[in-house]
């Protein structure tokens, strides 16, 4: 891994060469070291705490007894919900929250390293946010249920099909009752409107 390509906000070169040893023997497979911020204190300090961005994680980098040792706070990108950062006179705040409400943060960055880390971050964030709500339709339309009709392709997926349909759909289930109530379920969740529920429903009572 070429250290050139973590100084260009002049960070400490021992500081990152310390860290990416460290940090190289945690990484995943397929997993590898974005960007590194390294914190710089107005008094001296020989070992600097640091925020490593992966592809999969933020991690938090805190020597500790004088260097020999290191504390490493990580948190999934999926996990995460907000970054942000907050400038004063003597640098910068990197400020971390998660979806279930953890938060972490590190102060005294350079302001230039620290508008780096939040810049990668909200790009980060825009896709979890995606893939979180694909996630929760997914959940929302399997506790819902797939509603079967004559060519056996469930109700969530005619979604848009239904208002083209030339001639009425045969619905095939033994229970009308409990069809009707799967109908409901789609119709309260947002996955059919009323009108089609309507449909439906008048068309499976006309077969009771």
């Amino acid at each position: 891994m070429n250290l050139k390509q973590f100084l260009n906000e002049e960070q400490d070169p021992k500081a990152v060469e310390r860290i990416l040893e460290k940090i190289n023997s945690l990484l995943t497979s397929q997993e590898f070291v974005e960007y590194i911020a390294v914190q710089k204190k107005p008094v001296m300090n020989f070992s600097p705490d640091c925020i490593a961005l992966t592809n999969r994680r933020i991690i938090f980098c805190r020597p500790k007894t004088f260097g020999l040792s290191m504390d490493f706070q990580d948190y999934s990108w999926v996990d995460v919900a907000d970054c942000h950062i907050k400038e004063s006179v003597f640098g910068a705040t990197f400020f971390m929250k998660t979806i279930r409400g953890l938060t972490n943060m590190m102060d005294y960055l350079p302001k230039n390293q620290a508008r780096k880390l939040y810049q990668f971050a909200q790009e980060i964030e825009e896709q979890m946010r995606g893939l979180r709500r694909e996630k929760e339709l997914e959940t929302r339309r399997a506790s819902a249920g797939g509603v079967t009709v004559n060519n056996a392709t469930p109700i969530i997926a005619q979604h848009q099909q239904f208002q083209h349909q030339q001639k009425p759909l045969l619905i095939e289930n033994e229970d009308p009752f409990a069809l009707l109530q799967k109908l409901k379920g789609l119709m309260e969740n947002g996955i059919i409107s009323t009108n089609e529920f309507e449909e439906k429903k008048n068309e499976i009572l006309s077969r009771v």
